[in-house]
């Protein structure tokens, strides 16, 4: 078997990977990062999800990096799109003027900053980029994890990477079993979190939904697809919460409860400059074409784009018949190819049976984009994935922390150790266990260093969704620019640990070595408190 051997060992290449890496490499260390798709960025690209974001994210709110990210993305599309003169000129550019985000983009986009994000460090040398790879097996006795197997997904070769530090920045925590380090799956019980939402005993195999997303355009023709298999199945599927047909536009409203029937209009003749994607306000999701668009077509030159471009991360795409964690590799893919027909099957409901404004049914002029998300098949590249295992930490996040109900004009709990802000509703979607939308009102939140920390694990980091959230605060701390932060602070504390012979733990316990690292972050443009917010 090779072997390498590294400062730091970055296993996973979505936000929170390449953010620890970005983290680590500027403190001057050298990194191996892994990730087992063809793209590195995770939820921003291989499972082609605009950036979940909060109202104030471009005045305050973000890390400096998280932030450099966004302008990025928009000088990319100023220096090689045909904007109109009036888009270019616009400061707060969103390219697909989606309601759910200000900086709706295509997913090659925002893989073209982050690989050039990174570039630097890969022509100095300090960087060796794995992929497709992901972790199988790890030397890990006592409470020192000394090494991680990495298995290319394609020829089956393996690789032995050992390290100083290891960052689990994988979208399902998958070194923590590997690891032997200490995790909680699914819903916890409110006798052992206290939180309101919780139910009253434990549910360890009920997470949220995952959901494969796609993209797609109107132009004119036929273009409707053959019958998917397993369409029958789908189109009769009906939650016993959701008020009709999973394959329909009517669904609970996340914040009521309610059901709502929202509206599918492909190219409105609408103008980008006037969108107003202000969490604060509603979903967005009313009208589904606006909701995620990562091109509207009036942000180009007439001509450039046939159409706007719409990415499908609907209610209806989300797949709640079984969890994908703690599973067999056969359960598992079972089920990631039972998602994925479901996402076949509400594409061509869309093209044949969905119900039009003019009193008729289908859009046949429907086109998937899987140029877009770079595949064949036409869907995303990975599955979106929105709860992942958790470490058991040095502190847990709850609830009651951050929920507005509980808090109200207190705001969030204030850590001591706090590394980083984040802001977005607890915001769950329907689950493995048959549970409905949870959406809470929350405060604006902190991200304690403790979360980062396993209790027991002395050179592990958790580096992106696995941080010691419970089920329900998953919900707001797993949206990209927290995820970001998170990976951020990971690569940054472990390049701390490594030039002050420390411990992540004495960090964090330690008063002085704690304002010493919080001071670092500070001069990274890592923010720690927010202004005076309120919650919505």
């Amino acid at each position: 078997m090779r072997e390498m051997k590294t400062d730091i060992l970055v296993v996973g290449g979505g936000l929170g990977g390449v953010a620890a890496a970005l983290g680590a490499l500027e403190a001057g260390r050298s990194v191996v990062m892994s990730e087992e798709y063809d793209w590195i960025g995770g939820q921003l690209t291989s499972q082609a999800v605009p950036p979940d974001e909060h109202s104030w994210v471009e005045q305050f709110g973000v890390t400096r990096r998280y932030r450099a990210l966004r302008n990025g993305i928009r000088r990319y599309y100023r220096d090689h799109y045909p904007l109109t003169a009036a888009s270019r000129a616009w400061g707060q550019l969103n390219p697909g003027a989606g309601w759910v985000s200000r900086i709706c983009a295509e997913p090659r986009v925002g893989l073209a900053v982050l690989e050039a994000m990174l570039a630097p460090y890969r022509g100095a040398g300090r960087l060796t980029v794995l992929q497709p790879y992901r972790p199988v097996a790890a030397d890990a006795p006592g409470d020192t994890v000394r090494a991680v197997t990495l298995r290319h997904r394609d020829t089956g070769d393996e690789i032995m990477v050992a390290a100083a530090f290891v960052i689990d920045a994988t979208e399902l925590g998958d070194l923590l079993p590997l690891t032997g380090c200490d995790y909680v799956t699914g819903f916890e019980s409110r006798a052992d979190t206290g939180e309101p939402s919780a139910p009253a005993t434990a549910q360890p195999h009920n997470v949220q939904a995952v959901s494969i997303c796609f993209a797609i355009d109107h132009v004119d023709g036929d273009h409707t697809v053959d019958k998917p298999r397993n369409y029958d199945l789908w189109r009769a599927y009906q939650p016993h919460f959701w008020g009709g047909p999973l394959l329909g536009f009517k669904a609970p409203n996340p914040r009521t409860l309610e059901i709502a029937e929202r509206s599918f209009t492909p190219n409105p003749d609408d103008d980008p400059l006037l969108v107003d994607a202000d969490q604060r306000k509603s979903g967005g999701d009313q009208n589904l074409w606006t909701f995620r668009r990562i091109a509207a077509r009036r942000n180009f030159v007439p001509g450039a784009y046939a159409s706007d471009i719409c990415l499908v991360n609907w209610p209806m795409i989300d797949y709640m018949e079984g969890s994908i964690i703690d599973v067999s590799e056969t359960e598992k893919a079972r089920h990631l190819e039972a998602a994925a027909d479901l996402s076949r099957a509400v594409f061509y409901w869309l093209q044949t049976e969905a119900p039009r404004a003019d009193g008729g049914t289908g859009f046949p002029g429907l086109r998937l984009r899987g140029d877009l998300t770079g595949t064949t098949h036409g869907l995303a590249m990975a599955p979106y994935i929105r709860e992942s295992r958790r470490i058991l930490g040095v502190t847990r996040i709850v609830e009651q922390h951050l929920s507005h109900a509980v808090r109200g004009d207190h705001g969030a709990v204030r850590y001591r150790d706090s590394v980083g802000v984040g802001m977005y509703r607890i915001d769950l979607h329907p689950s493995t266990g048959g549970d409905n939308y949870i959406d809470v009102p929350s405060c604006p939140f902190e991200i304690p260093l403790g979360a980062l920390l396993p209790r027991r694990m002395t050179n592990l980091l958790a580096g992106g969704k696995n941080i010691a959230t419970t089920h329900i605060t998953n919900g707001c701390y797993r949206l990209h620019p927290v995820e970001w932060n998170v990976g951020e602070v990971a690569g940054m504390l472990a390049a701390h640990c490594l030039d002050n012979n420390a411990t992540p733990h004495q960090v964090q316990a330690d008063d002085a070595q704690l304002a010493t690292f919080q001071a670092l972050l500070a001069r990274a443009g890592v923010e720690t408190r927010w202004p005076d917010v309120r919650a919505y």
